[in-house]
């Protein structure tokens, strides 16, 4: 048997979509695309994506990359042919169906029989599921269900209908919600200018034009709204639907046209007769004062029309369709009844006038949404083909670029804003010691990095709040408000961890004379010298660590004395608690623990006393032995420590990115100390907790702003980008980015 050659590229396993595929102009087409789009970007090295395109003898498209097949729908031939040539395709280990009835229903026996012949695991995604099927529906149906490994559908009800209509077996469904696109933040204000629709108030639709959508209802409420808003602007995204299109022309918008004359509204309505690119679709979503979803079919399942107007933050109102029942309950959105336009006018005005509704409106379709984004609908799709399949193996999360987009939005001419709202800096927060060192850190090691000048900026800022938290040059503060001016909480508060922090990332700063600015080294050695005095009688646990820490990279053998001074009482915590089972410095886990192994081994590396390092060694064997589980990381919950001599599970609430992010940074130090490769592994283990290896399958870093969500919760990922969860996300990805060099 020869041996493969090194450079030769390894088979992946590979999904096939049969699905409608851009250039055609089809929701499903657009969808499809997306979901390849994220599980490329979300995945490398797993598994490769292919397609097999529908179309006619009447319709064919021009591809940017021209699909592995193509599937005539309306041709006998063409079901036979290409099922033989996916049943031999050894390369195909998956194959999804992008089922919508339209697709096949005029050749159901053909495509009853393709769908047979495959042999090949089969995931069905309905995009329509009808309830009180006839006779032959509920067949054609529960056949599909029964030849699946699994079908998808987008909604609760969905399923629901599937089990109850169908008789399909509950272990035979799997929710997964229509994707969703993360947009940037972006200003309402200079979007709505950027577009000429200054000083009006914007509603918007969109989708491919159709009867059933309705408009008209939205055209007959608007003399009612115009009388009470006269600034408002309707707008109707998208073109006449295809199909629509071939069979009766431009009857429709014809129509919508006439009534828009008759009403006396063409001051107040615009067509954007296009199929719009999907960034220029998002900026008009986020222009929108109210989205309006009219719909008049009370079967539609799901609409990814609704979906991308929801979690671009967009107040809703919609008829009641089940989709927007299931996400506008809890007071997401409005509904009103079908084909009702006095209601409709009646709640449009109700959310113009109430602009805090529309706000409150518009956060909570944000937490709603945010579950539904491509990243984490790649994520539950790649596990579910993980599962169908058995040749397809480990999952390999793709490493994102680093990006401080978000490291800029929150820093001001002051410092670091300590908290955020979604995405925007929350300046009432105000500032804290803790972020502003932590960021000094990350931002050295980035210029280490890459030197980049504009890093500069961001340094000397963050190293001017450490000098400027100084209290009379004998203790540090922690806390300051908007206005500079230090608060109360510094009265209330143990200090000591934060002065600590700061001389970690005073030290740190202090290691990079060879590559930072001269003038910034000396103020960092200045301020080291005026600190120094204060740190002798610190017993804080993480304080001592930290401290440590920073004399480790500030590298004067003066700090050896130091260093083993606060290395020794570490130790003696150690030898306090540890018994049989519990090999710990402290009676319970809390919040960083990676910091006090890692330090304590840096200490061995100045000191060289062998206890530092085999207590490091048995203190991070025991870390990870309680939060590595099952391939992936899950840290302490900060909503219940991990006490001594509990054996209950961990709770599935409370991770923060924190402790992730120390527990990369002591699993950097072990791997550079004893070149271990079972801590790089674990390194990157945790930093896919960031990228949706964690308890609820959802990314915590958001690619899109370049935050990081502030924790993950028991049923939800707390979508505020703070500055501590954005620094650490950073801290970490970097670790990651010196381990794999």
């Amino acid at each position: 048997m020869k041996l493969a050659k090194i450079n030769e590229k390894i088979a992946l396993p590979e999904v096939l979509y049969i699905t409608s595929y851009p250039p055609r102009e089809c929701g499903i087409a657009t969808y499809s695309q997306d979901l390849i789009q994220a599980l490329k970007l979300q995945f490398e090295g797993t598994f490769e994506h292919s397609i097999c395109a529908l179309e006619t003898e009447t319709e064919r498209f021009e591809y940017l990359e021209r699909p592995k097949y193509i599937l005539k729908a309306d041709s006998r031939n063409s079901y036979i042919q290409i099922a033989y040539q996916i049943k031999r395709d050894e390369a195909v280990k998956v194959v999804v169906i992008q089922h919508e009835f339209g697709f096949f229903s005029n050749n159901l026996n053909d495509f009853h029989k393709f769908y047979h012949h495959l042999q090949k695991p089969i995931v069905f995604v309905f995009h329509t599921v009808l309830p009180t099927p006839n006779e032959a529906l509920k067949k054609q149906v529960a056949d599909m269900a029964e030849m699946s490994s699994m079908t998808v559908v987008m909604t609760e009800n969905a399923k629901h209908i599937l089990q109850r209509d169908y008789d399909v077996a509950s272990y035979k469904i799997r929710v997964i919600s229509h994707g969703t696109h993360l947009v940037p933040p972006k200003e309402k204000l200079k979007l709505k200018e950027q577009f000429s629709l200054s000083q009006k108030k914007v509603l918007s639709t969109f989708g491919l034009l159709g009867h059933s959508k309705s408009i008209e209802t939205t055209l007959r409420a608007l003399p009612q709204i115009v009388a009470a808003h006269s600034n408002v602007e309707f707008l109707i995204l998208g073109k006449t639907h295809p199909n629509l299109l071939k069979n009766e022309g431009e009857v429709y918008r014809k129509f919508l046209e006439q009534e828009i004359k008759q009403l006396n509204l063409a001051n107040h309505v615009t067509f954007v007769n296009e199929y719009l690119p999907l960034p220029i679709l998002l900026e008009y979503l986020q222009l929108s004062d109210i989205y309006l979803f009219t719909s008049k079919d009370p079967n539609q399942s799901v609409s990814g029309t609704f979906s991308y107007a929801a979690s671009c933050g967009c107040p809703v109102i919609s008829t009641p369709i089940p989709h927007a029942k299931e996400i506008l309950k809890n007071e997401n959105g409005i509904i009103i009844p079908f084909e009702d336009s006095e209601a409709l006018a009646l709640r449009v005005i109700g959310l113009l006038d109430d602009e805090n509704l529309r706000e409150c409106l518009s956060l909570r379709s944000l937490h709603k949404m945010s579950s539904t984004a491509w990243q984490n609908s790649a994520i539950l799709h790649a596990l579910l083909f993980k599962e169908v399949s058995s040749e397809i193996g480990e999952l390999h999360y793709k490493l994102p670029e680093i990006k401080l987009d978000h490291i800029y939005r929150m820093t001001t001419e002051f410092g670091f804003v300590q908290f955020a709202q979604l995405s925007i800096p929350d300046l009432d927060s105000g500032y804290t010691l803790d972020d502003n060192s932590r960021a000094l850190i990350a931002l050295c090691q980035h210029f280490e990095l890459t030197l980049e000048i504009r890093d500069i900026y961001l340094i000397k800022t963050y190293l001017d709040f450490i000098e400027y938290s100084f209290d009379n040059n004998e203790s540090m503060l922690n806390y300051f408000d908007k206005t500079k001016t230090a608060t109360e909480q510094n009265l209330i508060d143990n200090l000591e961890d934060s002065t600590g922090r700061a001389v970690w990332a005073l030290g740190y700063l202090c290691s990079l004379k060879e590559v930072l600015p001269g003038n910034l080294v000396s103020r960092g050695m200045q301020l080291m010298e005026v600190i120094r005095p204060m740190l002798a009688g610190f017993h804080s646990t993480r304080a001592m660590a930290f401290i440590i820490k920073g004399l480790y990279f500030e590298h004067r053998t003066a700090n050896k004395k130091l260093i083993t001074v606060f290395a020794d009482r570490l130790v003696q915590m150690y030898l306090h608690e540890k018994d049989n089972d519990w090999r710990w410095f402290e009676d319970r886990l809390t919040y960083g623990n990676g910091v006090l192994p890692e330090s304590l081994l840096m200490a061995y590396k100045v000191v060289g006393k062998n206890d530092y390092k085999h207590i490091a060694i048995d203190t991070f064997d025991f870390l990870r032995s309680k939060i590595f589980i099952d391939g992936r990381i899950r840290v302490v919950s900060n909503k219940n420590w991990r006490k001594k001599g509990d054996t209950s599970l961990f709770h599935h609430a409370g991770e923060q990115p924190i402790d992730v992010c120390y527990t990369i940074l002591a699993l950097e130090l072990f791997y550079e100390t004893f070149k271990q490769e079972e801590y790089r592994q674990n390194a990157r283990l945790a930093f896919n907790w960031f990228l949706g290896a964690n308890h609820l399958n959802q990314i915590v870093y958001n690619p899109c702003t370049g935050g990081c969500y502030d924790g993950v919760e028991h049923e939800n990922v707390n979508l505020n980008q703070g500055a501590e969860s954005t620094i650490c996300y950073l801290m970490a990805r970097l670790a990651i980015e010196r381990l794999e060099k």
